[in-house]
């Protein structure tokens, strides 16, 4: 199973930028589709971001539109989320996830849609 290791994440006031990366293994077919999710305390896991690592195609959530942007670095298998204008609701643990599901398209952002998961970064935002 490909490794998926995620760092960037820290603590920064609201209004401020971090940028995460998830460096995989390797890029393969099963990693064909990567994501963003994050986890609040108290609350479940919802998908911020998925992004198709061969097509470079991305979708978001509602949640992180207009001020998230996930992209890849094929060269050094390397996921990364760029969060902009964080609130202090944007805190939480984020997780890297992977998958190569059914169908061309890695639009998912169901967490049941993906099997591959980093140990995930923790992003603290404060007023």
């Amino acid at each position: 199973q490909v490794q998926l290791v995620e760092s960037g994440g820290g603590s920064v006031q609201a209004g401020g930028s971090l940028r995460l990366s998830c460096a995989a293994s390797t890029f393969t077919y099963s990693t064909r589709c990567m994501a963003w999710f994050r986890q609040a305390p108290g609350k479940e896991r919802e998908g911020v971001a998925s992004i198709s690592v061969f097509l470079g195609e991305t979708n978001y959530a509602d949640s992180g539109k207009g001020r998230f942007t996930i992209s890849r670095d094929k060269g050094e298998s390397t996921v990364y989320l760029q969060m902009n204008s964080l609130k202090v609701e944007d805190t939480a643990m984020y997780y890297c996830a992977a998958t190569s599901p059914l169908g061309s398209s890695c639009s998912t952002l169901r967490e049941a849609d993906f099997g591959n998961w980093g140990q995930g970064t923790q992003v603290t935002v404060s007023s």
